[in-house]
């Protein structure tokens, strides 16, 4: 148990600098790791209470730079869907959910990667199916993000922008997803125990890395970290086979 704590916290305390640098990468970097040790049903609940936290820390570093009216599409469909993937959670049997987040950091690693990118002439209209996705896994595994970082990284915004519109996004994501995974029974004794216990990495993780936001090139930080998805999706997938 005292292994467990402790890999836990070092988990989480990466994960929260990565997001504090880059304004997203929490649940993509904890998410393949943190469900090799305790099983998604429970890990899942426990990132969502940490996004909250989170979120709000970098909202506030970014407040001068957020613009709700660029996000609302992703936030309309977003939340729409995130019972849809709550479901997912709840029916899934626990080796389908490894998979599955192994095969979506996979595919979303390799995208980033590459620097894929798709333009769209009707940019308002395209949000929303891109929010509906992200909404799915957002409510089933966690991982919101990957959607709306390669749909945003065709625009030409400053960081500051992109980490607040995307902490805003998802918090208020995070927020309507919370009374979901109550009436779902997903917030139990245990998640509630192993948020306390794992809470030290997070707390010191986001102030470290919203203070690093603004001295380290994130560029490089980003290409260490995408290889790093790579490795962690490949053994998410090998982790529920064995």
């Amino acid at each position: 148990m005292e292994q467990l704590i402790f890999f836990g916290i070092l988990i989480f305390f990466f994960s929260a600098i990565l997001q504090g640098l880059t304004g997203f990468g929490f649940s993509i970097l904890a998410v393949p790791l943190i469900t090799l040790l305790i099983s998604p049903k429970t890990a899942v609940p426990i990132l969502l209470l940490y996004s909250i936290i989170i979120n709000l820390a970098v909202l506030y570093n970014t407040r001068n730079s957020v613009s709700i009216k660029n996000i609302w599409p992703f936030l309309l469909t977003g939340v729409i869907a995130m019972p849809f993937g709550t479901y997912l959670l709840v029916a899934l049997e626990e080796a389908i959910l490894k998979i599955l987040i192994g095969v979506i950091i996979l595919i979303f690693g390799f995208l980033l990667l590459m620097g894929f990118r798709k333009q769209f002439t009707k940019e308002k209209l395209a949000m929303l199916p891109i929010g509906f996705l992200s909404g799915i896994l957002g409510g089933s595994i966690s991982v919101s993000g990957p959607p709306l970082i390669i749909f945003l990284s065709n625009q030409n915004v400053n960081k500051n922008t992109f980490r607040g519109n995307l902490a805003l996004y998802f918090l208020i994501l995070n927020i309507f997803t919370l009374p979901v995974y109550l009436l779902n029974g997903l917030l139990t004794s245990e998640v509630w125990s192993y948020s306390l216990k794992f809470s030290p990495g997070l707390l010191i993780g986001v102030v470290l890395g919203n203070l690093l936001s603004h001295k380290v090139r994130e560029s490089h930080f980003q290409q260490i970290t995408l290889y790093l998805l790579i490795i962690l999706g490949t053994i998410s997938i090998i982790s529920s086979l064995s």
